[in-house]
């Protein structure tokens, strides 16, 4: 007899929303706010790739990835954002609005078989789309719990074909100081650059965010691409992705670069590691005002902590 052993994010079938019930509510409630899938209303950041909405999004849920909580509301995911490019505080979903998606070149570069630029929406569909709810922690101590779709790194790689030297993944986000005003603060190491080796790259967690809800994701929130790895604090999850470099260096992070005794190139969840100016042993959950203590990578060690097993040298960085 198979006997099926759920993974640490999993749930029982039984508790799966059947997807038509999960479906049939957002449109309920996208018709309740007099919002159509095809026709968002500009504050949304979604007016320039609603063209793909009616065709790619809602995309089909995977339901081996589930976080175990309930959802962020959606209007609270999508107006508490950290996006620097815009503005230090979290609310700049209004200003985020002034970023033109079109066009979005993705350059794909580096240790690869044959370098290649594309647009974003071609970049796309050629991709796997699918739906895969995740835990979001920020190094701040809040977390959300958030629908996203979009396609795993991993698919990202194959297409990319790299070469065997490649030992990690560079993203880089835009450099477009006119139209995002924090980039005009010089003080800041622009762009927005993260990395991931390619172990982690490659793991079936670390995921490309396309769409949010059911919908193309929202500019404040990192249209039209942007990393997801849930066992890691949110600061790695690069927005508004416009290159990906395969190398053979570590990569230099944006936070890396900017504070390196406080923010370093791993950034693993780990509630025993506190940020040098704060506890990481609890969060908060957005939207409800309910703190809960944190769990070791998010909750997803189980599946990401064998990717450092031959790094306990690295201490106290692994997890800061």
């Amino acid at each position: 007899m198979l006997i099926k052993r759920l993974r640490g994010w999993e749930i029982k079938e039984s508790q799966v929303t059947p997807e038509a019930v999960f479906l049939n509510r957002r449109q309920a409630l996208l018709g309740a706010a007099g919002i159509g899938l095809a026709g968002m209303m500009p504050h949304t950041g979604q007016a320039q790739v609603a063209g793909m909405a009616g065709e790619l999004y809602p995309a089909k849920r995977n339901a081996a990835f589930e976080a175990g909580r309930a959802l962020t509301e959606e209007k609270v995911a999508t107006t508490y954002n950290n996006f620097y490019e815009f503005g230090t505080t979290k609310r700049i979903s209004d200003t985020a609005q002034s970023l033109n998606l079109k066009p979005w070149d993705v350059q794909i570069d580096g240790l690869v078989e044959k370098p290649i630029t594309l647009d974003a929406e071609e970049l796309i569909r050629k991709m796997p789309l699918e739906e895969r709810i995740y835990r979001f922690r920020c190094v701040e101590a809040w977390a959300m719990t958030v629908p996203w779709s979009g396609f795993p790194v991993k698919a990202l790689v194959d297409f990319a074909k790299p070469k065997n030297d490649a030992k990690y993944l560079r993203m880089e986000t835009f450099m477009r100081p006119k139209e995002a005003r924090g980039q005009r603060q010089d003080w800041y190491p622009w762009p927005y650059v993260e990395g991931l080796s390619m172990a982690e790259a490659t793991n079936d967690l670390a995921f490309i965010s396309t769409g949010v809800y059911g919908k193309p994701i929202p500019k404040q929130m990192g249209a039209p691409l942007r990393l997801a790895t849930p066992w890691k604090y949110g600061f790695k999850s690069v927005k508004s992705i416009v290159r990906f470099t395969f190398t053979d260096k570590q990569p230099k992070s944006f936070w890396e670069d900017l504070g390196p005794d406080e923010y370093g190139f791993w950034a693993n969840v780990n509630p025993a590691v506190p940020h040098p100016r704060w506890s990481q042993a609890t969060e908060e959950i957005i939207g409800t005002g309910n703190r809960i203590p944190t769990v070791i990578y998010n909750g997803y060690g189980e599946h990401v902590a064998g990717l450092y097993k031959d790094m306990e040298g690295l201490g106290r960085k692994l997890f800061m």
